[in-house]
């Protein structure tokens, strides 16, 4: 008799990204982590208009991309690099 139990579905292939946003009139920018990156800069729209999507990373590990995102956000030389190395994508915008 053919066995009918089923191996459980694996897991969603799902990404996780830390991203920068950068308001075209000034150098503030704006670090966020997100499941869907396209739908949160859609959600941005509405708070931050203006404000461009520069960078982000992604992250197959939730726990990576919470990690890198308060590092980008609490210890300013982290941020200050990432600045160094995406210099010419902040001064486009």
């Amino acid at each position: 008799m053919e066995n009918l139990s089923r191996k459980p579905l694996p897991r969603p292939f799902y990404m996780y990204y830390v991203y920068v946003l950068k308001h075209p009139k000034n150098s503030f920018v704006y670090v966020g982590y997100s499941d869907d990156v396209q739908r949160r800069i859609r959600e941005h729209k509405t708070d931050k208009p203006n404000w461009k999507l520069v960078y982000y990373e992604a992250y197959f590990s939730k726990r990576d991309a919470v990690i890198r995102e308060k590092q980008l956000k609490h210890y300013g030389s982290s941020i200050g690099h990432l600045r160094k190395r995406i210099k010419n994508s902040i001064r486009e915008i």
